[in-house]
């Protein structure tokens, strides 16, 4: 018995729509971590990418476990002496709830050169409204 492995020529990449209406924030993100990564499916190849297409909706109704919309700190630096900024998970998913599930996501993905297309084929939105209705997503339910 042989071993399959995937190709990069052959893959055939697919669309799904994961909705994260009232689920936390970790557990979507490690669902579409798995899909980006494309260790759902059978013929995974480490070093191959071969993940799908994810696409998150209603990213501003995710919720957190806890305390931490209030003790939750996400931190950027500017580049400059005292340019550390500092922003909660309560504030951020005011201001742009798209970028925690994104942050959540990109952190679960590899770093190295897969890990950021696999990045690439994330999309994220508040409300339920998106525009890849062309390439017809499925539901993924785990």
């Amino acid at each position: 018995m042989s071993t399959t492995m995937a190709k990069k020529e052959t893959l055939e990449r697919s669309w799904y729509i994961i909705d994260a209406a009232g689920k936390t924030v970790g557990k979507t993100a490690v669902l579409a971590a798995t899909i980006l990564n494309g260790k759902h499916k059978a013929d995974y190849t480490p070093h191959v990418d071969c993940g799908d297409h994810v696409i998150i909706i209603n990213a501003a109704q995710a919720v957190f476990t806890g305390n931490k919309l209030t003790e939750k700190k996400y931190y950027r630096h500017s580049g400059y002496i005292g340019g550390l900024k500092m922003v909660t998970a309560g504030a951020l998913m005011k201001s742009k709830p798209e970028a925690v599930l994104e942050n959540a996501v990109k952190g679960m993905l590899p770093k190295n050169s897969i890990g950021a297309a696999s990045f690439n084929r994330l999309k994220v939105y508040a409300g339920s409204a998106h525009k890849h209705q062309a390439q017809k997503p499925v539901p993924y339910e785990a």
